[in-house]
């Protein structure tokens, strides 16, 4: 039988590093760019947007489709690097903890 007091030691341990995780996602920033540099875009780790760059060569009216299409890249760009970070940093605060497979946390 597991011993239901150390789990829940590990359980408490998990949520404490977890909310660091988030707390730390909130000041990490991660740029996505598009369109060789052109267009930049930076989030949180959260996902949160805080900038968007463009290069003024990009606008002129003719240009404006391309300038949606570099902003739509650069941001999902960065998106993906903050899901991996963040993916990364729930491994770290899950680790030793015996949770089922396909688990989704934070929950």
């Amino acid at each position: 039988m597991p011993d239901f007091l150390a789990l829940m030691k590990q359980a408490q341990a998990m949520q404490a590093r977890v909310q660091e995780m988030q707390a730390e996602l909130d000041r990490i920033e991660v740029e996505g760019e598009s369109g060789a540099g052109l267009v930049k875009v930076s989030l949180t780790g959260k996902g949160a947007m805080r900038a968007v760059s463009i290069d003024s060569s990009l606008l002129r009216s003719e240009e404006k489709e391309v300038l949606e299409d570099l902003i739509v890249t650069a941001h999902e760009e960065a998106r993906k690097k903050a899901a991996r970070i963040m993916e990364e940093k729930m491994k770290s605060a899950t680790v030793g903890l015996p949770l089922p497979p396909g688990l989704k946390l934070p929950f």
